[in-house]
């Protein structure tokens, strides 16, 4: 039997209205430094017709590629908007990817038209020549037009380009699974390799983040992703904005500490989203700056990797702000839980759930798997990779067969831990980063966390590194707060009551800064790099080794 209800598609197009006709007056405010640049939806939906309109007239007319190499701002937000609701498909190129990999991914996605903002002219024009593809570079403000043209390329300004266009488009009804965006895995390990949303899973993920138990965003709110948009959707903020009329306020290239401190002072922000090295960043900026007012700020979400759980303490007591944990991937639009605790709970009863990776969604299925390919339990104990599955989940990689990465419809994220019965996740460590010493297993995840609850550490990141005698042990980089100072004698013995003897590193660096990924993770295989070449300063203490 069939229901009885319409069969309407669930499009972009449809989300981009919704934003501008029913939360028309709510505002995307782009920092620029000075006076900040602001447009009420309503004005981007007219501006994002008339993109759509100009991109029709440089030849997108079905679903070929758009690129961009972009900031979080106004005009990747008419982006975002024009491209998928026209039938094209969004690229969003990481601007932090190595050069190599950009040519790469641009090829493979076979982009036509690139939109790029003035400000990163510079970094792309160099690699134009080698994306064989391009034939139009869209420019988003004042810059030198000449160092991007060549190879058959023609150049436009953006504001030109749209200027005089018609303020309305008749958004064609596409099939809701058809591509709307494409967006490439950071490459640590090989080529990145593209994951295709579509407007179903990026509709139906961008409802659910909006829900109160997850983000919870609604008009009263400015929101500030800092999480860039030129990576996994920027945890899908954009369209959750304009389906729940949040403002939103747009950082730009503007990503220091004191700037994002002057943002939510200035403009009053309630809910942000970034990796935990911002919210380190802003919090040591804040410890510093007493005048700095963050009173508005209410909620941040940290994800992209485990945030110490010192700095969610930290954010709380002193400032007053909920840091809530949330986890993800690429490959999972992306986000796939969020820890907000059960209700009812005292604050100490409900510390083990903020800490965790959160519950998963609804619409997300979660099982551990166990080193012999069997189902751990779900009692918060065994442990084992967690796989996912559900309708934002990548069920495979566009024109790249991993099945490594698949197991009979599940994505196997990588990520080691334990699943509860209410289903909250917690990670001990990335399946690739799991120390094993003398067939026991330490956790990178949790030395790192109490590392960082330490006064004078600012960051801290663990590797296993060969040993003769135990086959791996730990070595800690440390990054020491300005101002601050402290031995390994003194970090040992802070560790002495906090994890297992014989898990305390031997092998310790104090470096200037750790090494980071293309999305702010910290990139260990670099830090091992640098050691198997000697490329680090370690101070070595005698250990009691890998014995239980």
């Amino acid at each position: 039997m069939l229901s009885t209800m319409m069969d309407v598609p669930l499009l972009l197009s449809r989300v981009v209205e919704y934003g501008a006709s029913a939360y028309g007056t709510s505002e995307v405010i782009t920092w620029t430094g000075g006076e900040p640049r602001r447009a009420t939806y309503a004005e981007v939906g007219r501006r994002v017709a008339g993109l759509a309109h100009a991109l029709r007239g440089l030849g997108i007319d079905a679903d070929q590629r758009v690129a961009t190499f972009m900031w979080n701002n106004q005009g990747h937000l008419e982006v975002y908007c024009a491209v998928p609701s026209m039938g094209a498909v969004l690229h969003t190129l990481n601007i932090r990817l190595f050069p190599d990999q950009l040519v790469y991914v641009a090829n493979h996605a076979e982009d036509q038209v690139v939109v790029v903002d003035h400000t990163l002219v510079g970094l792309l024009a160099p690699l134009l020549d080698r994306m064989t593809t391009i034939r139009h570079v869209v420019v988003n403000g004042p810059a030198d037009h000449s160092v991007l043209a060549g190879g058959g390329r023609t150049v436009h300004d953006y504001a030109e380009l749209i200027a005089g266009m018609p303020e309305a488009f008749d958004w064609p009804v596409l099939d809701e699974r058809s591509a709307a965006a494409m967006c490439y895995t950071s490459g640590t390990t090989g080529n990145p390799k593209g994951v295709v949303y579509s407007h179903r899973s990026n509709y139906l993920h961008s409802l659910t983040i909006c829900m109160s138990g997850q983000l919870g965003l609604g008009p009263a709110d400015r929101t500030l992703p800092v999480v860039p948009m030129f990576h996994a959707n920027a945890w899908g903020v954009p369209y959750a904005a304009l389906l729940s009329g949040s403002n939103l306020v747009m950082p730009d290239r503007f990503l220091q500490a004191e700037h994002l401190a002057r943002m939510i002072a200035t403009l009053q922000v309630t809910r942000s989203a970034a990796v935990p090295t911002i919210w380190t960043d802003l919090l040591a900026y804040l410890d510093t700056h007493p005048e700095a007012d963050v009173s508005s700020l209410k909620d941040v979400l940290v994800g992209g990797s485990a945030c110490p759980p010192s700095l969610i303490k930290a954010f709380e007591e002193r400032f007053g702000v909920n840091v809530i944990h949330g986890w993800g991937m690429t490959e999972t639009s992306p986000v796939g839980s969020v820890a907000r605790p059960p209700a009812g709970l005292s604050a100490e009863d409900a510390w083990p759930y903020r800490v965790s990776q959160g519950r998963l969604l609804p619409g997300v299925e979660g099982r551990v798997i166990g080193p012999d390919g069997s189902e751990q339990p779900r009692d918060g104990q065994a442990v084992g990779e967690l796989e996912v599955r559900g309708p934002w989940v990548a069920g495979a990689y566009y024109q790249d067969d991993d099945p490594a990465k698949f197991d009979d419809g599940w994505l196997r994220t990588g990520d080691v831990g334990s699943l509860t019965s209410d289903l909250y996740f917690t990670i001990t460590d990335r399946a690739k980063d799991v120390i094993k010493s003398g067939g026991e297993w330490i956790s990178s995840v949790d030395l790192e966390n109490a590392l960082m609850g330490h006064p004078a550490v600012l960051e801290a990141s663990v590797v296993g590194v060969p040993d003769e005698r135990w086959g791996e042990r730990p070595l800690a980089t440390v990054v020491i707060k300005e101002g601050r100072d402290v031995t390994v004698d003194q970090l040992r013995e802070f560790l002495s009551d906090k994890v297992a003897r014989w898990q305390v590193p031997e092998r310790w660096a104090f470096v200037s800064t750790v090494p980071k990924t293309s999305v702010g993770k910290f990139d260990k295989k670099v830090i091992r790099r640098q050691y198997a070449e000697g490329g680090l300063d370690v101070i070595t203490r005698p250990g009691p080794g890998a014995s239980g």
